[in-house]
């Protein structure tokens, strides 16, 4: 039997969103601008809850280049882009690009100083900031849900005057709000006894948690979903195992997808439980500021109510940064999902090579620019480089960012810019996994032929029975008759019927064959929904 999972669609399941619950339209592009010819970025809407304060986002998967650029132009961009991400692999990237650019890190920092300063005029001790009207509320809204490209343009205007980016955002949002009568009176309350590293510690917790929420948890599901159900479809496939990669006792071919399935999703399950963190606690963690103009205030506690008014778990020992160890998990997380994927990857490429799978063939694609027969396991190959490449980035991050002078040092701002690679990198890989998959055939008469050339796996159930009824010396017996030796149907029988055993046990050994010797296999592989941690 032939199975083409191409023709098999798997849906994107729903998945837990680490406290921060998407609603709205994130993505929302209507007039895109290019800073550079390779550079296709987003227009970005957020819609935020009436009754909380907790963002509520959604990226879509539409990413448009600039409106009346040619393909030719789009080409050419390709050409020129400096990463194979940004060029090669854009379309099977450009769902990160929303929350990981440049222009969602910029997004980020707009809505958290918004959403600060909306925080401040609810304290009733900040009376200098009294509680906004609607219409203010509204005004200060329309800034979150409007955030365009000519926005953030205009913050990089800024920032070449001020050489410091987190500023450029405040003075944009006072220059904003400066037609707005309520908000015009409290601008120097934009950036309140904030250091930068308060709003770019939730604004990186906000992009990792869109990122992961919005594309990196469901493509993984999307992934174990389509190797559960390899598994579940060929539970009943015997194949001959291959350990130290020499014929071992056979199994299912199912049951071998199962393994995989299971292992990934104990990672994912651990991914999801990752608590993403952040710290709104001043210059070095401890409201020096905060203090020095309102001693009266619970300064911790408001912070508290802020961070976690974000969907972020509030981390209240910190310096100027926040330490960025659930960072390293995070990553570490990923980094082990993507080391068994690259096992995945490598069985499958080995069980194509022995003609246990095959590939369907795309009119027009070649294999080999000199043999013409070739159909090549790329995707595999492709998935196993981007994880390769993605967890040398993930592990320097894991490494790297738990590590800052003292209070703090600038080390971790330029690597934080890094995320997106590390995380494309692991996404195109999951994709070319899914890809290859697609293509995959199950060979059933290349695994019954190898299992009928391997007789001699059966010694091992022989001198297991012989050891149950007192039979001497039975694992040397079967070493004698098999090690090294040329083994097969008519060997096997002869020696099982020359035992003394009891007839029942003696039937039951003639019966096995070693397409029959598999076990619980076929149980385990049919069985293996219920062992998988995905999204609900």
């Amino acid at each position: 039997m032939e199975l083409n999972f191409s023709s098999m669609a798997i849906t994107n399941p729903k998945i837990p969103s680490f406290g921060f619950t998407p609603t709205g339209i994130f993505l929302n592009p209507s007039k895109s601008v290019c800073l550079a010819s390779h550079h296709r970025l987003p227009r970005v809407s957020c819609s935020v809850s009436t009754t909380t304060d907790s963002p509520k986002l959604v990226t879509s998967t539409k990413v448009t280049a600039m409106d009346g650029v040619s393909s030719r132009d789009l080409e050419m961009s390709n050409l020129t882009a400096l990463s194979p991400l940004d060029g090669r692999y854009w379309s099977k990237v450009k769902d990160l690009a929303s929350s990981l650019s440049e222009f969602g890190l910029i997004y980020f920092r707009v809505f958290v100083e918004i959403k600060w300063l909306l925080k401040l005029s609810n304290i009733p001790e900040v009376t200098e900031v009294p509680s906004f009207s609607k219409e203010a509320q509204s005004f200060l809204q329309g800034i979150i849900d409007g955030f365009s490209i000519d926005d953030a343009l205009e913050i990089k205007k800024i920032e070449r005057v001020t050489n410091h980016d987190v500023k450029a955002v405040e003075y944009f949002l006072k220059q904003k709000c400066e037609s707005q009568p309520e908000i015009a009176k409290v601008l120097e309350f934009f950036h309140f006894a904030c250091t930068s590293e308060d709003i770019n510690n939730l604004s990186h917790a906000l992009m990792l948690q869109e990122a992961l929420s919005s594309v990196i948890l469901p493509t993984m599901d999307e992934l174990i979903k389509s190797i559960s159900l390899i598994a579940k479809n060929f539970a009943y496939v015997p194949m001959l195992s291959r350990t130290h990669g020499q014929p071992a006792t056979p199994t299912t071919l199912g049951k071998e997808m199962a393994n995989f399935a299971v292992r990934l999703s104990e990672e994912r399950r651990y991914l999801s439980e990752t608590k993403i963190k952040g710290k709104f606690a001043g210059a070095v963690g401890n409201y020096n500021a905060h203090i020095s103009a309102y001693s009266n205030i619970d300064w911790p506690h408001v912070s508290e109510e802020f961070v976690t008014s974000l969907g972020l778990t509030f981390n209240p020992y910190v310096t100027q940064i926040e330490p960025h160890d659930y960072m390293a998990r995070l990553f570490n997380n990923i980094s082990q999902f993507n080391t068994i994927l690259i096992d995945f990857d490598r069985d499958i490429w080995s069980y194509i090579s022995l003609g246990y799978f095959k590939q369907t063939t795309k009119a027009g694609e070649i294999g080999s620019s000199t043999m013409p027969h070739k159909v090549n396991p790329i995707d595999f190959e492709n998935s196993e480089g981007n994880l390769g490449k993605a967890n040398a980035e993930l592990t320097f991050l894991s490494m790297k960012l738990p590590i800052s002078r003292m209070q703090r040092d600038l080390t971790d701002s330029t690597v934080l810019r890094n995320m997106g690679g590390a995380l494309g990198h692991s996404l195109l890989a999951y994709k070319s996994a899914i890809q290859g998959i697609g293509k995959l055939q199950v060979n059933e008469a290349r695994l019954k032929e190898d299992l009928d050339d391997n007789w001699e796996v059966l010694a091992e159930p022989i001198q297991t029975v012989m050891r149950r009824y007192g039979v001497p010396e039975p694992y040397e017996k079967l070493k004698e008759l098999t090690r090294g030796k040329a083994v097969n149907e008519e060997t096997i029988r002869t020696f099982i019927k020359g035992l003394e055993l009891p007839s029942e046990a003696k039937d039951q050994l003639l019966e096995l064959t070693p397409h029959t010797y598999v076990g619980a296999a076929a149980a385990l592989a049919l069985a293996v929904d219920e062992a998988l941690h995905l999204g609900h």
